[in-house]
């Protein structure tokens, strides 16, 4: 039997799915799921082949909900969501479904299934492709001691290198987040966010003052009392963002 998990918040989207796999005997639904949060838990504890996950859906969308996945499953994106976002995934996820989706796609899709399962899964860069879509970019998740939370870009004063992972320091503490540097300096809207050295990238509305430290080098102090260094090349883009 071939495992799988149904996780879209539309009851009728699900009873497609489940009304097409009828066809597919060999195939097991071990669970449904209505929004992220369940999706994740149902993942974490029945360990599925592979899943059908909706994108735009409450609390998490399927994106965010991937990148809290431990060795997630392969992927079959059943989804309303604009072409733009097709193309970052396409050759990554076993196969997408747009709804309202053909009986013959979704047979299609089934049957290319057990071969797509041996190479497909969510890949880093499927997930930095899709956090170039809006909904990615006004908030970060991230799971800390089996909780998961959803931060605004707003209450991050900055992010921080941190060996595999970038620590997001906010007002309720410190996050980390298993990315790169990169991806929030691309995905981030360069107005409010600037990459002021390799390893810090900082929230411009929480700049207090820059103060030169020694010939050619200079440090910023952030409203949150924290004293930043700034690189040649991050004080040129720091003035330009502050007009001076």
């Amino acid at each position: 039997m071939i495992r799988t998990i149904l996780i879209d918040d539309e009851p009728l989207a699900r009873d497609v799915v489940k009304h097409y796999l009828k066809n597919f005997p060999d195939v097991e639904i071990l669970a449904e799921c209505s929004d992220g949060f369940e999706g994740l838990k149902a993942i974490t504890q029945h360990r599925p082949d592979f899943i059908f996950l909706d994108i735009q859906m409450p609390k998490i969308n399927g994106f965010e909900m991937l990148e809290l996945v431990d060795d997630p499953p392969a992927v079959i994106f059943t989804t309303a969501f604009d072409e733009f976002a097709i193309k970052a995934f396409e050759v990554n996820a076993a196969d997408y479904l747009l709804k309202p989706i053909e009986q013959e796609r979704f047979d299609q899709a089934m049957h290319k299934l057990p071969a797509r399962l041996k190479q497909a899964e969510p890949t880093e860069e499927l997930l930095e492709s899709a956090g170039m879509s809006p909904a990615q970019q006004h908030r970060v998740v991230v799971k800390t001691n089996g909780v998961i939370k959803i931060i605004p870009v707003e209450d991050i004063h900055y992010f921080e290198a941190d060996d595999d992972h970038v620590k997001l320091s906010t007002t309720e503490g410190a996050f980390f987040k298993n990315k790169t540097m990169s991806f929030f300096e691309k995905t981030l809207d360069s107005e409010q966010f600037i990459r002021i050295h390799r390893s810090y990238l900082i929230n411009l509305g929480q700049v207090s003052k820059i103060e030169l430290k020694e010939k050619d080098s200079y440090i910023v102090l952030l409203k949150s009392d924290i004293w930043l260094p700034v690189s040649k090349t991050g004080y040129v883009k720091l003035k330009a963002a502050l007009g001076i």
